[in-house]
């Protein structure tokens, strides 16, 4: 059963667990306010009582949820399930996952940041999972999370056809990369015009381009003595962290500040932003 459930809602264990929680302490609160609501009216209990206590729970249970889902983490989870029980209530269609925009991660390590926004985005919106690493954490994560996975070769994506027909046949409209380290070859940014974006480590244009990746950019802008660094989404060029900066985000650097205490800092930002920023990217291209 559980296993079904992970299936239908995209979600991870934890994330079950969490959701299967809101539903239950959710539904424990808005009961609760019922009751507590309607003894203030005085009514002794009856007919009248019971059908005014159902109507309380039914209009209080998706403001309750709500609330129980932030602590939770939950909260895009509930939206899109409230949203998708008023569409069903009203007759009105949500968009089907053909109508929106289909995604491409590409990453080569543990895939913490494309988990994130497996999480984020609705309807499956995220359709393949590019890897370029065996064995790499991400592989894993989209298993979990019911997505295919292409893995690719060196010689084939820079020399050959890109892997643009297995992008073709995933109906692939949008590619994000999420610590992917191959530089993008022009053509696969051609055949995808301002609809390839990155996330730096750093506040660009400082501290980017060759061999500038995961803690060599930290140790780079400690060593520069730098008193801010943070997370930059840009579109990507021809050039290493070069395209049209999206977003930025930044942390202060405190006395003491290591690589790795820095690392933690900018992974906060990253999953902080990078799946929102995504979020409303393609909000924006699915109602255009």
């Amino acid at each position: 059963m559980f296993e079904k459930l992970k299936a239908r809602w995209k979600v991870n264990t934890l994330n079950l667990v969490l959701v299967i929680a809101t539903f239950a302490l959710g539904g424990s609160l808005c009961g609760y306010a019922g009751r507590k609501l309607l003894l203030l009216t005085g009514l002794e209990k009856g007919a009248l009582w019971i059908t005014l206590y159902i109507i309380l729970v039914t209009l209080l249970w998706p403001v309750c949820v709500l609330l129980i889902s932030i602590p939770l983490g939950q909260f895009r989870f509930f939206k899109n399930y409230i949203i998708k029980i008023s569409n069903k209530m009203t007759g009105r269609k949500a968009k089907k996952k053909d109508d929106l925009t289909r995604v491409a991660i590409f990453a080569s390590g543990a895939g913490s940041n494309a988990e994130k926004i497996i999480g984020e985005l609705e309807n499956g919106q995220v359709s393949l999972i590019v890897c370029n690493k065996t064995g790499a954490g991400v592989i894993a994560i989209a298993a979990e999370h019911h997505i295919p996975v292409l893995m690719i070769e060196k010689e084939r994506f820079f020399s050959g056809d890109h892997y643009l027909p297995e992008l073709k046949d995933h109906k692939i409209d949008f590619i994000v990369l999420a610590g992917f380290l191959w530089k993008v070859p022009e053509p696969l940014i051609k055949a995808f015009p301002k609809k390839i974006i990155n996330i730096h480590p750093a506040l660009l244009p400082k501290y980017g381009g060759t061999g500038m990746y995961g803690s060599k950019v930290h140790a780079a802008v400690i060593a520069g003595g730098e008193k801010d660094s943070g997370i930059s989404i840009h579109y990507v060029d021809e050039l290493y962290d070069h395209g049209e900066i999206i977003f930025q985000a930044s942390c202060k650097i405190e006395e003491g500040d290591t690589a790795e205490s820095l690392a933690k800092k900018i992974h906060a930002l990253e999953h902080a932003h990078y799946p929102a920023v995504i979020n409303n990217l393609l909000e924006k291209q699915n109602h255009s």
